[in-house]
């Protein structure tokens, strides 16, 4: 039931994913990039939940999820959200981190054996420097990021910014859980996915007010 449920939402995330994609086809945006790179990482990191359930945890899957879910998925969305906000630099920046990230992720050690059940705690298999620290300052200043962005930009978009700034919540909330289990940490993050995707996809000046459920002050 575990490995289904991950698997589930797995799909749900790739397909939003791939949302974002055919919207980037049809409206080039940088920022596009950024957030369909950071839905295809839920997505994956979904997909090793899946795998460390069904198959039992080894090297492999910890590692992919650990890339995943806790390297690149918040760092891509402040990317993503910074580069809405016209800061043009951060993508450059963005594409080091992420190639930092998968060459941590690949060649760290990975010590302990990974027996019992429920996601393997990174603090049992990876010493702190560099694959923890990195994940905890790349998930700190890209939430911090894209919720600075999205409250000073609020006003103009209060539908997509509130939505993206739910999305972030459920996904800190389900950081912040231990004891979740694979199909509840995929389930958190297929919510934070569909959020932050209701949130791109929001039309620019959307608000819901008492004499309208929407209206456009373009």
């Amino acid at each position: 039931m575990q490995a289904n449920l991950a698997f589930a939402a797995a799909l749900l995330a790739f397909r939003l994913a791939g949302a974002l994609v055919r919207r980037l086809r049809a409206r080039p945006a940088p920022e596009l990039v950024a957030w369909a790179g950071s839905l295809f990482a839920y997505a994956l990191a979904c997909a090793a939940l899946a795998w460390g359930a069904a198959a039992g945890w080894d090297g492999r899957a910890f590692r992919a999820y650990y890339l995943f879910g806790g390297l690149l998925t918040a760092p891509l969305l402040g990317v993503g959200s910074l580069l809405r906000a016209g800061v043009r630099w951060i993508g450059a920046v963005g594409l080091v981190y992420v190639g930092l990230a998968v060459g941590v992720a690949v060649a760290v050690p990975v010590s302990g054996s990974f027996g019992g059940s429920g996601i393997p705690p990174a603090q049992d298999h990876l010493d702190f420097f560099p694959a923890r620290l990195l994940a905890i300052l790349g998930n700190g200043l890209g939430t911090l990021a894209a919720v600075a962005v999205a409250v000073l930009t609020i006003r103009r978009r209060p539908l997509g910014n509130g939505l993206v700034l739910a999305g972030l919540a459920v996904a800190a909330a389900g950081s912040a859980l231990v004891g979740l289990g694979e199909a509840g940490t995929a389930a958190v993050f297929a919510a934070a996915a569909l959020l932050l995707y209701l949130g791109f996809s929001a039309p620019a000046g959307w608000r819901v007010s008492p004499t309208s459920s929407s209206k456009s002050d373009r």
